[in-house]
């Protein structure tokens, strides 16, 4: 496998992301993570989707460092400052599972709350099934856990799987308009394509829409639908905290609601005037959300 690393000058000049960065290997992957707050708090872990990385939470990090609560944000590979594997044939979700699991048991964490959007809740809630005893506390945010059966995806979500794979040069900064309600910054643009120099960096963004199961036959349906059997079973707490205006998860939370245990009786949260990356367009929100969640 052929990884990219994206030269360090690149993040040179970023707005609001002072955080110190820190690495892990996994296989030919260098993961990199944040890790802010007190090395004895309880940690969080923060994992993104696509096309973002662990900028996205720059909002939410001080609000929850200050709580004492520990944060680990990490890159997938593929994004951010971790290593991107440079053939679209190198990413599957089996892989980012694999990966993921690997890295949080490098780092010999337990106990943790996940909090996932995107594809970091997909990621992660298939870890939780497989690994229960890792989190103690889930919190599903704009995310699902498709099986590839009994479900049909949106609208919305299918148009956007088709124009990711028409875009002659794929500008992760247009995914992210697209999906904010307010207009991020030229700043914050420029953050969000700052770990794509060229267009050779952007395989993992490119090919993440086609990884989702949309049919029994996709390789990745089998795993999920094992994942929903334990989530099934889930009785530790769990919290939806989607947005109002995602045309992409809208309603989904529904099906977790009804189907997993720990869901019940929990404060569950819509964030107002806030689309589908949540953290960009309302992240103090959502980090007092999680932090009294928590606490």
């Amino acid at each position: 496998m052929k990884v990219l690393r994206t030269p360090d000058e690149c993040f040179q000049g970023i707005t609001d992301y002072p955080f110190t960065p820190h690495y892990s290997q996994v296989g030919p992957i260098r993961f990199h993570y944040l890790d802010e707050g007190p090395r004895n708090g309880q940690v969080i872990l923060l994992l993104h989707g696509e096309p973002s990385w662990s900028y996205l939470y720059r909002k939410m990090i001080p609000i929850l460092t200050s709580a004492k609560l520990r944060v680990i944000a990490p890159d997938l590979p593929g994004f951010g400052r971790s290593d991107k594997p440079s053939m679209k044939e190198d990413y599957s979700f089996q892989n980012h599972n694999d990966w993921m699991l690997s890295f949080l048991k490098n780092l010999g964490l337990s106990n943790m709350t996940l909090l996932g959007q995107d594809w970091g809740g997909a990621i992660g809630l298939r870890i939780a099934s497989q690994e229960p005893d890792i989190f103690d506390r889930i919190i599903a945010s704009n995310t699902f856990l498709p099986r590839g059966v009994d479900e049909t995806p949106s609208r919305e979500w299918l148009a956007w799987r088709h124009q990711s794979q028409r875009m002659k040069v794929f500008l992760p900064s247009r995914v992210i308009t697209m999906g904010c309600v307010k207009n991020p910054s030229q700043e914050v643009l420029e953050a969000y394509n700052a770990p794509y120099p060229d267009d050779s960096y952007t395989a993992g963004a490119r090919v993440f829409p086609l990884l989702v199961p949309i049919q029994e036959n996709d390789p990745a349906s089998p795993a999920c639908r094992k994942a929903w059997e334990s989530l099934r079973q889930w009785k530790k707490p769990f919290l939806c905290a989607f947005s109002d205006s995602d045309p992409i998860t809208r309603g989904l939370q529904i099906l977790f609601r009804r189907t997993i245990p720990g869901s019940k009786g929990q404060p569950h949260t819509t964030i107002k005037n806030a689309g589908h990356f949540l953290q960009e367009d309302n992240g103090e929100e959502l980090a007092l959300v999680a932090k009294n969640f928590i606490l």
